[in-house]
């Protein structure tokens, strides 16, 4: 979902780290690059053994969590090109569903709010599934879902980590463009089966 549905990553580069300035605790300087591929629970699990919050990994998901409801609820815009591939898909018979590291009372209103919610059967969270997007079994379930085999499922990601775990699975991967994961184009480029610019891109080559 962000940064492929929703180009929402630039505010994941500051949401850890004003939480963390928050409690009166100064981050590490990659902490980003720490928490890249880490769920909520992991993240939150992290605070606790890396900076010692006393605090359980509800309250800490909960907390930030809070930060982040007024970008989602009001703010959070789709990526161009987003709607005409969507509805390209749909009427093309294609079956759709979300899997994201974002929680859903975050995720389901900015999905809601930007008017493509209805695309999408189901949305598979990280948090709900106890599963991170470097653990195949959250895209496998979300095929097994769709009824769809794993070769003929596309994950469509931006997330260099989460594409390596798509792809380890067996599954095609097309990647979508992310300022955030810039620094890693290149070996995003290698991995992929597809990789598009813009969404614009997308909805020429389908």
């Amino acid at each position: 979902m962000d940064g492929t549905l929703l180009d929402s990553m630039p505010i994941w580069s500051t949401v850890e780290i004003d939480y963390l300035s928050s409690l009166g605790i100064t981050p590490h300087p990659d902490l980003n690059k720490t928490l890249r591929a880490l769920s909520g629970l992991e993240t939150a699990r992290y605070f606790q053994s890396e900076y010692g919050l006393r605090k359980t990994t509800q309250q800490i998901e909960t907390e930030r969590n809070a930060m982040l409801e007024d970008y989602y609820f009001n703010k959070a815009p789709l990526k161009e090109g987003v709607v005409p591939v969507l509805e390209r898909l749909r009427a093309r018979g294609v079956r759709m569903c979300v899997v994201t590291a974002t929680d859903r009372p975050l995720a389901e209103p900015a999905l809601r709010r930007c008017g493509i919610m209805g695309y999408f059967e189901r949305i598979f969270t990280c948090g709900e599934e106890g599963l991170s997007k470097s653990n195949p079994e959250i895209f496998i379930r979300a095929a097994g879902f769709l009824g769809t085999d794993i070769g003929n499922t596309l994950v469509v990601e931006d997330a260099l980590f989460a594409m390596k775990t798509a792809k380890k699975a067996g599954f095609p991967v097309a990647a979508v463009y992310d300022l955030s994961f810039e620094d890693r184009t290149d070996e995003i480029k290698a991995l992929a089966d597809f990789y598009f610019i813009t969404m614009d891109e997308m909805l020429d080559f389908l």
